[in-house]
């Protein structure tokens, strides 16, 4: 996983872009109209995120529009899941604490029925 990638994201403005183009391509005056900021600072972050590899710009008639490029994510959820096996740990240990906490409490007879 890049750092690149969560740098890009770490801005406010441009994860704020990322989820508007959620429902779909852009063009950059749509964006800077949407997130109430100006053209050319809604162009300077796409092209961060572009360089990120995040976004893809595709030149349709006289428009650039802009969308999410999949791989990008895909790579962000690889990289979370290599963190389950962390969870599945403390979720364990939470549970066995849990069930010693359950058995000495059974064992005092201090348990609500």
């Amino acid at each position: 996983m890049e750092s690149l990638t969560f740098s890009a994201l770490g801005e406010p403005s441009r994860l704020r872009i990322v989820e508007l183009l959620r429902s779909g391509p852009s063009s950059v005056g749509e964006i800077a109209e949407s997130l109430a900021i100006r053209q050319p600072q809604a162009s300077k972050h796409l092209r961060v995120l572009a360089d990120a590899g995040i976004v893809v710009g595709e030149r349709r008639a006289k428009r650039r529009l802009y969308r999410l490029e999949a791989a990008a994510f895909t790579e962000i959820t690889q990289w979370v899941d290599s963190f389950e096996h962390l969870w599945l740990e403390r979720l364990d240990s939470l549970g066995r604490f849990l069930d010693t906490t359950d058995t000495e409490g059974a064992s005092d007879g201090n348990h609500d029925r």
